[in-house]
């Protein structure tokens, strides 16, 4: 399986050519990183357009936080904060619009609202999310093993963490596909800094290939998180953006097609060099 394009709402977006970028709108109080900056609509807003206008492929809104620890909330908490700027987004003729969720009612009601992208972080949780999102011009599917009550999502052990992700992903899709969503509109993401360790993280990342022979577009996502602080020594947000650059620079040459960030303008003027010098091979 080779999928040569992905659609986002009018937009065709070529894979191999170079590598796409996903521009973080976190429509939250409590991100890890930027909680509160954006749950403003019209702050939001106008951090999504500063995206798009350093480069940004695709827009990921979130409106439920997905940092360790975090407070869950309502399908109803969680469209208030989305709906909105996605309608204003719409209306402004912006159409690459992912909603990044883990609930199937409030992905039907944002594809309905203009989106055209699901991430969903729990690879399909939610059962009926396959079936909602036979509507998207794509599916995001992320590699998230549960941790049981108590458990630190550090101390997760993995036999072969490269395996065990692949199976798992693996798996979901076949799930998506059942339910009717196109495998070419499947995008599969493994998950970095969700119930890994630093050493899991760094495996995988390093052995992207071998997820890569998966056959579907692979989005990765390290941007400003902990393991990247941990390796670098990154001291506040801007440094980790900087050691961010660098992890997304090794990841799009071992075959990301996507990456997950919050700094756009950093990645795409580094990433027009690696896309270079990965031509030339």
């Amino acid at each position: 399986m080779t999928i040569r394009h992905l659609r986002c709402g009018d937009t065709v977006l070529p894979l191999g050519e170079r590598t796409l970028l996903m521009g973080v709108v976190n429509i939250t109080p409590d991100s890890f990183s930027d909680g509160g900056l954006y749950l403003d609509a019209q702050h939001a807003v106008d951090h999504a357009r500063r995206l798009l206008a350093d480069g940004a492929d695709i827009l990921d809104l979130g409106a439920e936080s997905t940092r360790p620890g975090s407070t869950p909330i309502s399908a109803d908490e969680e469209l208030s904060r989305l709906l909105p700027v996605i309608e204003r987004l719409v209306a402004d003729g912006v159409r690459c619009i992912s909603v990044d969720t883990s609930k199937a009612d409030v992905a039907e009601a944002a594809l309905a609202a203009g989106a055209s992208w699901v991430n969903d972080v729990t690879g399909l949780a939610d059962p009926r999310m396959a079936s909602v999102a036979t509507a998207a011009d794509a599916l995001v599917l992320m590699h998230q093993r549960p941790t049981t009550a108590g458990e630190v999502s550090d101390a997760v052990h993995y036999d072969d963490v490269v395996a065990e992700v692949s199976q798992r992903l693996d798996d979901a899709r076949s799930t998506a596909v059942t339910a009717g969503v196109h495998p070419d509109r499947i995008v599969l993401d493994p998950g970095i800094g969700f119930g890994k360790t630093v050493d899991d993280n760094l495996v995988l990342l390093a052995e992207l290939p071998r997820l890569a022979e998966l056959g579907s577009p692979l989005l990765v996502g390290v941007s400003r998180k902990r393991f990247v602080a941990a390796l670098s020594g990154a001291a506040d947000v801007e440094e980790r953006d900087i050691a961010t650059v660098g992890a997304g620079c090794a990841a799009a040459s071992r075959g990301a097609a996507i990456l997950r960030v919050h700094d756009v303008r950093s990645h795409r003027l580094a990433l027009a060099l690696v896309d270079a010098i990965d031509r030339i091979r």
